[in-house]
């Protein structure tokens, strides 16, 4: 499948009228390494490249975020509840409470605001989009989940035409098609950090260790492929990891824990391919476009957005769940051309190109934009 590249028309801007986009992120995280997920890597990696280009930037992000960035924190201390409010049996969880007025803060000062271009919505939370008509600038969110329960019907009710959509995958675009129409701006990966490495014999996967990653399947996937298998990545679930992980680690099974980018690099570089073994259909799949970007080729899951660009020449797709045949593709995949892997990574998984995209996405969204 062809990967889709959202094709708005570029309006012209005086070089001395730079872009001022603010970007919201997620306040349950901070944008720091190691990273939470491949939602705050893709946002820094996001706002780093917008610089680069001489936009202006204004971040939005949870407490603890990489000080280069200079975000704004989305502020989520206690609330100063009264007595008689706190005694209300429906009130909902204080965290609910802390993050939800945290984007009511946010939205309220945009509202007032006359120096933004574009607001880019690179959080999950329903409440920029159900604002975002109040604000002056148009907004762009980024859906990189299938829908939710409070995302679907805040887009669905709250949509205008100063508002843009855009998936990061075909997959996620048409999950959601019932509620908005969006572009497609596939994820990227810094190629110049994630640089190829000389393989090895043994297996990787890397990330969250959570039901839905499974990495469980990956270590019997690596067992039925007769290699040994490192694991990396931060514990999500630990009732999950205690159950189905643990047992099976030893010997040729080792879990390295949650690394930051440098060491990934090297975990990656330095094998023979990656397993990529969701339980649920990825969004994009990150983790994938990394190992490429490594040299390093993937045997994966066939789910979600992963099909759009693991292709033949740089691994293997298996039917989802099935670990026998995941075992016997690892013995193709190692046999493939390395370079090839990365030239694949830097052509269509890059950063750099996932930057360009959002670029013209938000040229065109300008004659939208009261700050224009």
């Amino acid at each position: 499948m062809d990967v889709v590249r959202p094709t708005p028309t570029i309006v012209p801007r005086r070089l001395d009228d730079p872009l001022h986009v603010v970007v919201v992120a997620s306040s349950r995280f901070p944008l720091a390494e190691p990273f939470a997920g491949g939602l705050e890597s893709l946002t820094w990696n996001l706002c780093r490249g917008l610089r680069e280009r001489g936009v202006e930037v204004t971040v939005f992000a949870g407490p603890g975020s990489d000080p280069r960035l200079d975000a704004r924190e989305l502020a989520t201390r206690p609330l100063q509840l009264s007595d008689t409010a706190r005694r209300d049996v429906a009130m909902p969880p204080e965290t609910w409470l802390t993050e939800h007025h945290a984007y009511l803060q946010l939205m309220l000062e945009l509202q007032r605001r006359d120096d933004v271009d574009v607001v880019h919505n690179n959080s999950l939370h329903h409440l920029p989009v159900a604002m975002a008509a109040a604000a002056r600038a148009p907004m762009v969110t980024t859906l990189h989940t299938p829908p939710t329960p409070w995302l679907e019907p805040a887009i669905a009710l709250a949509a205008d035409d100063r508002s843009r959509f855009v998936a990061v995958s075909d997959h996620t675009r048409a999950a959601w098609s019932h509620v908005t129409a969006a572009d497609v701006v596939p994820n990227g990966v810094d190629v110049r950090r994630w640089t190829p490495g000389p393989g090895g014999d043994a297996l990787a996967w890397a990330g969250r260790l959570v039901p839905e990653k499974a990495p469980h399947l990956a270590i019997d996937a690596a067992r039925a492929a007769g290699r040994p298998l490192r694991l990396a990545g931060p514990v999500g679930d630990p009732e999950y990891v205690r159950a189905m992980v643990r047992p099976r680690l030893g010997g040729d099974v080792e879990l390295l824990g949650h690394l930051g980018t440098d060491e990934l690099v090297e975990l990656f570089g330095s094998s023979a391919a990656t397993l990529v073994t969701p339980a649920w259909d990825e969004p994009y799949g990150l983790v994938a476009a990394e190992s490429l970007a490594c040299g390093t080729p993937v045997v994966a899951f066939a789910r979600g957005g992963l099909p759009e660009f693991v292709t033949p020449d740089v691994g293997r797709l298996v039917p989802a769940d099935d670990v026998a045949a995941a075992g016997r593709a690892v013995a193709e995949a190692v046999g493939l051309d390395r370079r090839r892997c990365r030239e694949h990574a830097v052509r269509h998984c890059s950063v750099d190109r996932m930057v360009e995209d959002y670029l013209a996405v938000y040229e065109a969204m300008l004659p939208l934009s009261g700050a224009a």
